[in-house]
């Protein structure tokens, strides 16, 4: 079960948003050294305490998260980032 789940609408084409998807992910891979690669529409993602996925549908982006223990306090600053930055990138 995931720690951290998100869907957000985002009213563009699959490959409109798989490219604003593409961008959110590489900013954060150098910023937090994830590891990444995409598997049809779904982005998977994972470094040490975290793993998850961000997947595209014609109508919105779903993310889940499994949060290590190091991170889980974290969960509501990491949640509200995450939210925050597909609000602004998908708006």
């Amino acid at each position: 079960m995931a720690d951290i789940e998100v869907v957000r609408a985002h009213g563009r084409s699959v490959a409109e948003a798989r490219q604003i998807v593409d961008g959110l992910i590489g900013k954060l891979a150098k910023e937090f050294d994830l590891k990444h690669a995409w598997d049809g529409d779904t982005l998977k993602f994972e470094r040490s305490g975290l793993s998850g996925q961000m997947a595209i549908t014609a109508q919105d982006v779903k993310i889940s998260a499994k949060l290590g223990m190091l991170l889980k306090p974290m969960k509501g600053r990491i949640e509200k980032e995450i939210l925050g930055m597909l609000d602004r990138k998908l708006a």
